[in-house]
């Protein structure tokens, strides 16, 4: 009974959040009705693990709106070639929506408790392709780079250059810009060795990655 109630509950996510909010892409909406997202939430809130809310899930940090997560994925174009990097791994959802779109992923997380239990969520999914990192993903260049596509889960006043510098020529990054409460979803696209394409998206409030200082601003 509770698996069905669970089942109509992420048939409802997709079809009265996901898609009203302009995610057209048949690959996101089968993917996002594919993968249950209770086993990522925390026990208490499993019951709301398909409502439209951010769902905390502990050090003050929450998962995205289920329907700006799918404006993300709609958002990056995921091609099966892709080499991602997401930069914030939280409860491990968005990283296993990524890895079943993408060839692979490089998920780093500053909180080694939520790479701990993401692991376990993506290995009980069966989802292999996916490298976990405890770390700052704001802090280096990535080991790895550079990437197809990357992923922030959290805002960013500014976006700093070194993420663009990380990117394959034409590869795609997703983040929100800009401070509560006027943020913006942006999609940059690197259309030349020193050249990148910058397009908003919709507006938004997402919570600011860890160790991003507010009002604080990246030099060019």
């Amino acid at each position: 009974m509770i698996t069905d109630t669970l089942e109509q509950a992420r048939f409802n996510m997709v079809q009265q959040q996901i898609r009203p909010w302009e995610v057209l892409d048949q690959r996101v909406l089968d993917l996002m009705q594919q993968i249950p997202r209770d086993p990522f939430v925390p026990d208490a809130y499993r019951n709301l693990a398909y409502a439209d809310i951010e769902i905390p899930i502990g050090h003050g940090q929450r998962m995205m709106f289920p329907r700006v997560e799918g404006r993300m994925l709609q958002a990056l174009n995921i091609q099966p070639d892709d080499r991602i990097l997401e930069i914030g791994t939280g409860s491990g959802y968005v990283t296993a929506c990524l890895a079943k779109l993408g060839r692979e992923v490089i998920s780093l997380e500053i909180h080694p408790e939520f790479t701990e239990q993401a692991l376990a969520r993506l290995e009980a999914q069966g989802i292999k392709n996916v490298a976990l990192r405890s770390g700052d993903g704001l802090a280096d260049r990535i080991d790895g780079a550079p990437f197809d596509l990357i992923a922030l889960t959290g805002s960013l006043p500014q976006l700093p250059e070194s993420l663009e510098r990380q990117l394959n020529l034409d590869g795609r990054l997703f983040a929100v810009i800009g401070q509560a409460p006027t943020m913006e979803a942006t999609l940059i696209t690197r259309v030349g060795e020193e050249s990148w394409r910058s397009e908003g998206l919709f507006e938004t409030v997402l919570a600011p990655l860890e160790n991003v200082q507010e009002g604080s601003r990246f030099t060019f």
